[in-house]
């Protein structure tokens, strides 16, 4: 068949090394000019790193690998801690924080040089009975027998299927930074999430001494920016405990990026007739669970693997993909929705909790770690 994919991001890019594996043509879009080497860093979790294996992709020598994640209080006493490295021992996979340009040099590393088609945005698509046809920002158009959008937040194609109004703000905003700041978390296998009344503060190793940082605050999208965010955060944050005076103290403007949480309630059929969506463009979602990357390489594993049945109508298989992929990605949805990155649990109560109870959420999470071994093969 021939797929047509919108989109080279992490789902578009995995999407293509699904189909090529089953032996379909593939030919992907994607409207930046070259490939993306900007944004920070993404949290690998065993199950996102479990599909990667499957594409033949490692994560050895890229980003950080975590093993524990540490909730303290804005005064810096511990809440809860998180047995990562337990999930690893159970599953064989590691959770790695990795910069998203490395993750997306390797998804691209050994695809076919002119897959990608850059500097081309989908401006609508449509099909009839036998093909679906792709409108391009020049005017060009491409015909294929599926098409699956990966575009994003801002997906053209959800938009096509679904109309607007579909993804919604949540409560809270991020303010984000990648940068070498020189504390001694920077070089260990531990992620700290932060948590008071003025919002939540996530700091998170990413290798070669790079500390992805992260602070959360109440937003909405009519809150005008401020001109100085960074003096901002520094007056909401900078009276809380160690290490997070010192990660704003080593900040500055240029490493600051921010984004607006949103969601979209999760459809149990997301596609119609030869198109479907994958990522961001079907279900995004705060990123207070850290699994958006995850789920999406999940979608693109499940979807891979429909397609390589073949005998059925196209639809079909894209139906059945949806279906599967409906409890688990709903779950997820439904979680971070009600933003637990920024839960004020009292330490008392938390700690009731045992540490490995990450594990257990992580096979519910999961179409890949639930998945038999025998058939994988």
């Amino acid at each position: 068949m021939d797929v047509l994919v919108i989109g080279a991001g992490v789902g578009g890019l995995a999407v293509a090394r699904e189909a090529l594996a089953a032996g379909h043509r593939v030919r992907v879009y994607e409207q930046a000019p070259a490939r993306r080497t900007g944004g920070k860093a993404v949290l690998i979790w065993s199950n996102g790193n479990a599909v990667l294996n499957d594409l033949g992709i490692g994560l050895d020598g890229a980003g950080a690998r975590i093993d524990r994640i540490d909730a303290l209080t804005a005064a810096g006493r511990l809440r809860t801690s998180m047995d990562i490295a337990h999930a690893a021992g159970r599953f064989g996979f590691e959770t790695r924080a990795i910069p998203r340009r490395h993750l997306l040099e390797r998804l691209a590393d050994g695809l076919p040089g002119d897959l990608v088609r850059h500097g081309l945005a989908c401006r609508g698509v449509t099909q009839d009975d036998g093909q679906v046809t792709a409108t391009f920002s020049d005017g060009s158009t491409d015909r294929g027998d599926l098409l699956i959008g990966a575009d994003g937040h801002h997906s053209v194609v959800r938009r096509c299927l679904w109309g607007d109004g579909a993804v919604q703000p949540a409560t809270f905003g991020t303010w984000q930074g990648l940068s070498r700041i020189d504390i001694d978390l920077a070089g260990t296998h531990r992620h700290l999430i932060i948590s008071g009344r003025e919002g939540a503060c996530g700091l998170m190793p990413a290798g070669d001494g790079l500390l992805q940082w992260w602070f959360d605050v109440r937003w909405s999208p009519a809150d005008p920016r401020p001109a100085a965010p960074l003096a901002e955060l520094r007056r909401r944050f900078g009276h809380w405990a160690s290490p997070v005076p010192e990660v704003l103290a080593g900040a500055t403007e240029d490493d600051l990026e921010f984004f607006g949480h949103h969601w979209i309630k999760v459809r149990p059929a997301w596609g119609k007739g030869r198109i479907t969506l994958v990522g961001d463009a079907a279900h995004i979602m705060p990123p207070t669970l850290g699994q958006g990357a995850n789920q999406t390489l999940e979608d693109a594993w499940v979807l891979g693997r429909e397609l390589a049945k073949g005998g059925d109508d196209p639809a079909v298989r894209l139906r059945a993909f949806e279906k599967l992929r409906y409890p688990y990605i709903s779950l997820v949805s439904r979680l971070a929705r009600r933003n637990p990155a920024n839960w004020r649990v009292p330490p008392l109560i938390a700690r009731l909790f045992p540490e490995t109870s990450q594990t257990a959420m992580l096979a519910r999470f999961s179409n890949r770690l639930n998945e038999p071994e025998a058939s994988r093969r």
